[in-house]
C-alpha cells in the first residue's frame, strides 16, 4: 500500500502575527515554522500502517524551500520519502491541482490530509483534491483501518460519530482522534540522522489558475482596559452592561 501524507508549513501557535504591504502578505520575520497540528495527527497515523501492513508511506508540501525543514522532520518520524512541489501557495484549489499531479504521478492508494491547516483555516484543499481526482472521501476523519483495498472510516457529526466503508483509493480530512496525543511520535536522534539520507524530490509545478487572492489582513482589536465597579454599585454595573457593553 502506498500511503501519500500532505504536509502544511505553518507558524507556530506562539509566534506573533504581523503583515506587511499595507497589510496584504504574511510577515515571515523571526517566525517559526512547524507541521501543521492536523497534518501531524495523519502522519503518525500513516506510520502506525506502515508497521502493521508495510505500508509506503511519502509527505508531500507545496511551498518554497524554507518548507524542506518541516518535511525533513517529517521523515524523521517515519517518512520514507519526501516530495516539495516547487511554488508558494497561492490559494486552495491551485494547492489541490498541485497535489493531485503528484497523486496522479505516484498511484497512491490512501491520501491523508489535514481538515485544515492552522494559518489559514479553509478546510478546502482535502475535498478539492478528491474531487479532481475522483477518489472517495472521508472528512473530519477521527478514525481509518485499512483492510486490502478496503477502509473503515469514522467522522465527527453534529451530535455523535459516523462510521463510513469505503474502497480504496481514498482521501481523508483528517484530524485529532486519528491517534491518540499521547502517540505522537517525535524524532529521535537515529530518525534525524536517517532522514538526511532519505530521498527528497523536487518538483516543478503544473500550470493552474489562482482564482483568488488576498485583499487585506486584519487582526483583532486589542481588548478594552477592565473596569471595576465597586461591591455595592449594581446601578453603576447595569449601566454599563446596557449602555457601554450592550449585552442586556
Amino acid at each position: 500500500m502506498k500511503i501519500l501524507v500532505c504536509i502544511s508549513h505553518v507558524p507556530d501557535t506562539t509566534s506573533k502575527i504581523n503583515f506587511v504591504n499595507n497589510d496584504t502578505e504574511f510577515d515571515t520575520n523571526g517566525v517559526q515554522y512547524v507541521i501543521n497540528p492536523n497534518d501531524e495527527f495523519g502522519l503518525t497515523k500513516a506510520i502506525v500502517l506502515k508497521e502493521q501492513n508495510g505500508a509506503h508511506v511519502t509527505v508531500v508540501n507545496v511551498g518554497g524551500v524554507d518548507a524542506e525543514a518541516t518535511l525533513r522532520k517529517a521523515l524523521a518520524i517515519g517518512a520514507d520519502e519526501a516530495i516539495r512541489v516547487n511554488i508558494q501557495p497561492k490559494d486552495g484549489l491551485f494547492v489541490a491541482k498541485q497535489l493531485a499531479n503528484v497523486v496522479k504521478q505516484g498511484g497512491y492508494d490512501l491520501i491523508i490530509a489535514g481538515t485544515e491547516s492552522i494559518d489559514y483555516n479553509g478546510g478546502m484543499v482535502p475535498g478539492m483534491l478528491a474531487s479532481l481526482l475522483n477518489y472517495n472521501f472521508v472528512n473530519s476523519c477521527t478514525e481509518v483501518t485499512i483492510n486490502g483495498t478496503s477502509a473503515i472510516a469514522a467522522r465527527e457529526i453534529d451530535g455523535g460519530k459516523e462510521t463510513i466503508s469505503a474502497s480504496l483509493p481514498l482521501v481523508i480530512g483528517g484530524q485529532k482522534g486519528l491517534v491518540e496525543e499521547k502517540d505522537l511520535r517525535i524524532p529521535n536522534m537515529r530518525g534525524i540522522m536517517t532522514a538526511r539520507t532519505k530521498v527528497l524530490t523536487v518538483l516543478e509545478p503544473v500550470t493552474a489558475n489562482n482564482n483568488t487572492k488576498a485583499v487585506k489582513f486584519e487582526k483583532p482589536a486589542p481588548k478594552s482596559a477592565v473596569k471595576l465597579f465597586a461591591a455595592d454599585d449594581l446601578d453603576g454595573l447595569i449601566n454599563a452592561l446596557h449602555n457601554e457593553a450592550k449585552v442586556i
